[in-house]
């Protein structure tokens, strides 16, 4: 063998000299400036490269740079007593060229950020106060969490308590990353939620509660932070949900401790240069998209052309410029917006690149795995419900402008209310006689039939087609007394949704924005009956919200209504205003403008509901 050059000898020395280093600690920081400043000033006097993100709950921290300095930035961190049994992660790796997947990963810069939360366990609000994370599952080490794997269904393990319905796995990762490894345990049930970005995942508890009830439940993760929100949210849950365990340091402890691999087969994918990162065991786990022959590299950085995930192509199918179809938009016979570039989310362990969320649609054609030349995108699909005395047909008349504006993101569909109304009209004030009266009178064949969401408590449920005189002049404030009918309202719209949804927002103006509301504060009873990503509020007031308190309706929504000066006289903005209150601050926009009761169109309202509905593409 020839000996090497001194040349090589130091390029050797230099990838051994190498590191990355992962940690994260809950804590609460009492001064989120200065620690910023700490990190700052560390970081750039060792040279460091990678992500640190802060939040009054705690940092979480991926660093490349020399061993030599990596340790003295971790002798630097212990000072600080916030930081008092925190793991820090630290391993050997080449030095990452400044290639596509460094720049991806963020490892040829220091990226120093302020967050709101260290990890995003959902893209929307919870449906209550977010998991409290002193809640969180005890925690195993590597040797406890093999230990308690081994004796399952072989013999009582003191670790965890004995359960009448057994033990769960839950892999808290997402789908691209369990793809090419993941734990295999003959006795115990491994559950793969098969989610695009961490922040599906407590969907995927709620729709799967009752199989993970009275379990234990063993969870992972690559490096223990998603399951620390993750195993608080299953633990929020109460009865049956006490008896929940992470692995502590996730699977890069794991395969420290075993190097072979233990329970793990495949490799770890990690938010790095390093892309994976294996065991002894050289058996590829991963499969090509195309071909399904055994592959498991990702460091093309290869990815779906709708949804963004990263995808398995091996080099003989992979081609210049050509369009990948992920498994999961296959799966649900998705045609999913397109979308460019790659965005970083502060939410992630070890610089996890943010897998934009895809959109749900009704389209039925399943794309090929390898789409090319021109393709149909879906538009975002939006139910509209008119206001009170209107229909499907004259509210779609009056958003036409909107319809046309909106025409290359979103499909409005228009539906009547299940409460027909009579016909009314008011008397003339010089019709003194009967027959003046009666002559008076419009013909009901020249009409449409008007319809509402919610009636008058005294409201008969008459749907004839004649014309009946109103009871009194027209009343501004008659809106109020509009409270009931939604149980009707809220089956009808159910069979609706079971034969013409999904939608993925729900638009009302008026009346129909009340009920809209209405949808929103019940959506979780409605859960898998009727779900909608978002809601437009157009002229809304509340009805029978009595007992919501501020910011606790937790639904994306954009509130549309006329300023205290506007011209609207049908809907005071009070009311909007206080509608708007009720739902969670954090998702909400709310647009006032200077007109009457309509929907504006005009710059710069349309730019700004435009910007909404891109939010969910």
């Amino acid at each position: 063998m020839a000996s090497m050059t001194n040349q090589e000898i130091k390029q050797e020395q230099q990838e051994e000299d190498y590191g990355v280093l992962l940690y994260y600690k809950y804590a609460t920081i009492p001064d989120l400036e200065a620690l910023f400043n700490f990190y700052d000033s560390n970081c750039k006097s060792l040279s460091l490269l990678g992500r640190v993100r802060l939040s009054h709950n705690g940092v979480n921290v991926t660093v490349g740079g020399k061993l030599s300095s990596l340790k003295e930035h971790i002798a630097a961190v212990k000072l600080n007593c916030l930081f008092e049994g925190t793991d820090f992660k630290l391993a050997s790796c080449h030095e990452p060229s400044n290639d596509r997947v460094a720049v991806e990963c963020g490892f040829t810069s220091l990226s120093i950020r302020i967050v709101k939360e260290l990890v995003t366990l959902s893209s929307c609000p919870l449906p209550s106060s977010p998991p409290d994370i002193s809640n969180a599952g005890k925690h195993l080490s590597a040797a406890e969490f093999h230990s308690v794997l081994h004796n399952v269904g072989n013999s009582p393990d003191k670790l965890i308590p004995s359960s009448d319905k057994g033990t769960v796995l839950i892999d808290a990762r997402n789908l691209y990353e369990t793809r090419i490894g993941k734990f295999y345990t003959p006795n115990v049930e491994t559950l793969d939620p098969e989610i695009r970005q961490y922040s599906d995942l407590p969907s995927w508890i709620d729709n799967n509660s009752e199989k993970l009830r009275g379990n234990n439940i063993l969870m992972y993760c690559t490096g223990g932070i998603r399951c620390e929100m993750a195993s608080a949210y299953i633990r929020s849950k109460g009865a049956g949900f006490e008896n929940v365990f992470q692995l502590y340091g996730g699977i890069q402890r794991y395969l420290e401790q075993f190097p072979d691999g233990g329970f793990f087969r495949g490799k770890n994918f990690v938010f790095d240069h390093r892309v994976s990162v294996g065991s002894s065991d050289s058996r590829i786990l991963g499969t090509c998209l195309l071909c399904s022959s055994p592959f498991d590299d990702y460091s093309s950085r290869t990815r779906c052309t709708y949804c963004r995930m990263l995808v398995l192509v091996c080099d003989n199918c992979r081609e210049k410029d050509s369009s990948y179809v992920c498994e999961l938009c296959q799966k649900n016979s998705q045609c999913i917006q397109p979308t460019s570039g790659t965005e970083f989310d502060n939410s992630v362990e070890i610089s996890e690149v943010r897998e934009l969320e895809a959109v749900s649609t009704s389209d039925r054609i399943a794309p090929s795995p390898l789409v090319s030349g021109p393709r149909t995108l879906r538009k975002l699909r939006i139910l509209c419900l008119h206001g009170f005395r209107q229909n499907a047909s004259g509210f779609k008349g009056r958003t036409a402008s909107l319809a046309k504006k909106l025409k290359s993101i979103a499909e409005l569909v228009f539906v009547d209310a299940p409460h027909e109304l009579s016909f009314i009209y008011q008397i003339r004030r010089n019709c003194d006689s009967a027959s003046e009266m009666e002559n008076n009178r419009p013909p009901s064949e020249s009409c449409s039939k008007k319809f509402s969401w919610l009636v008058a408590p005294d409201h008969k449920g008459e749907n004839d087609s004649d014309w009946k005189i109103a009871d009194s002049p027209f009343d501004p404030l008659q809106y109020q007394k509009q409270t009931e009918g939604f149980d009707k309202s809220i089956a009808y719209l159910k069979d609706l949704y079971s034969k013409t949804g999904p939608f993925d927002g729900i638009l009302g103006f008026s009346q129909g924005a009340a009920m809209a509301a209405l949808v929103c504060l019940h959506q979780q009873k409605l859960k898998r009956e009727m779900e909608f990503r978002f809601a437009i509020l157009c002229s809304g007031f509340a009805v029978n919200m009595n007992n919501c308190q501020q910011g606790s309706i937790n639904v994306p929504s954009l509130h549309i209504f006329g300023n205290d000066k506007g011209k609207d006289r049908q809907i005071e903005n009070q009311a909007s205003r206080h509608l708007a209150s009720v739902f969670e601050n954090g998702c909400s926009v709310v647009i006032e403008h200077d007109f009457g009761h309509i929907i504006p169109t005009r710059p710069p309202y349309i730019d700004q509901i435009k910007e909404f509905l891109k939010r969910f593409m």
